[in-house]
């Protein structure tokens, strides 16, 4: 399916890119996570359990994906969507109040 408009997407490019963005802040999450867990001091009352850090990384990730994929998430999907989502006007001139030098 083409769009009918230079610059429109299809539906199903609308579908990827809503994943896309929701699938980096679930990563997004999941490394906020593992930095969150590398606050705690460890306790020497319990004996290191062998699998321990496997189990918490992939229930941080779990948990990262169901937050980002329900409701919305935190909100970086939105943005990053809306961001992603503009239109490319490749016809508009630089503006930008650098000058460029000319030698």
């Amino acid at each position: 399916m083409a769009p009918e408009k230079a610059g429109e997407r299809s539906a199903e490019e609308e579908k990827k890119l809503k994943k896309a963005c929701a699938d980096f802040e679930a990563i997004f999450i999941s490394l906020m996570f593992r930095t969150m867990r590398q606050t705690v001091p460890t306790s020497g009352y319990f004996k290191a359990m062998p699998g321990k850090d496997v189990y918490t990384m992939m229930m941080d990730q779990k948990l990262a994906e169901e937050l980002a994929h329900r409701g919305g998430g935190l909100g970086i999907q939105n943005i990053l969507y809306n961001q992603l989502n503009k239109p490319i006007d490749t016809n508009k001139e630089d503006t930008s109040d650098v000058p460029v030098g000319k030698d």
